[in-house]
């Protein structure tokens, strides 16, 4: 088999990381994971009562994704992961998990993310969180192996164009 790869799906909450995550998983035929169902309960009522989390509430929470990802190695299978995965000391936790760790990070205006927020339902991540995520967000440094993607085209072309970038071919469904 190839090199392992992982592609971590990151960005603010409304960025459309799951689904822009899951037609990368069904192109590549990789396995999926939706890091928000991996949440400790405590966080996930933390966030439902729209306080924000630490830094502290989050390691144990990444910890979890990276042992993910290297379970996923050691089995032989590349995956693709959401995560928000907002600042560089957080995507260096999943960087140590087995494998080539790649970030795809969805971008847009917090406009247009607020409003996809506001149409959301059935998530406990609540639109009041925006700007503290908005203002955690560290956009992937140059040391990092990724891209970043606009989301202001259909979720298909946003996977286009981040296989494209990560050279891994615009793979058709």
């Amino acid at each position: 088999m190839s090199e392992i790869q992982h592609l971590v799906v990151m960005g603010v909450s409304g960025s459309g990381k799951t689904t822009v995550a899951r037609i990368l998983a069904d192109r590549l035929g990789w396995p999926f994971a939706e890091a928000d169902d991996h949440h400790p309960e405590a966080n996930v009522a933390k966030m439902a009562a729209g306080t924000p989390l630490t830094d502290e509430d989050r390691w144990p929470w990444l910890r979890i994704m990276r042992d993910w990802l290297s379970e996923q190695a050691a089995a032989g299978r590349s995956t693709v992961i959401t995560c928000s995965a907002l600042k560089v000391a957080y995507r260096d936790v999943l960087r140590e998990a087995d494998g080539r760790v790649r970030f795809v990070h969805l971008a847009a205006a917090p406009e247009v993310i607020g409003g996809r927020l506001e149409h959301r339902s059935g998530h406990f991540m609540p639109p009041s969180l925006l700007p503290s995520q908005l203002s955690t967000l560290e956009p992937l440094a140059e040391h990092e192996d990724g891209v970043s993607i606009a989301v202001d085209i259909p979720p298909e072309e946003v996977a286009d164009a981040a296989l494209r970038g990560l050279g891994l071919g615009a793979v058709t469904a």
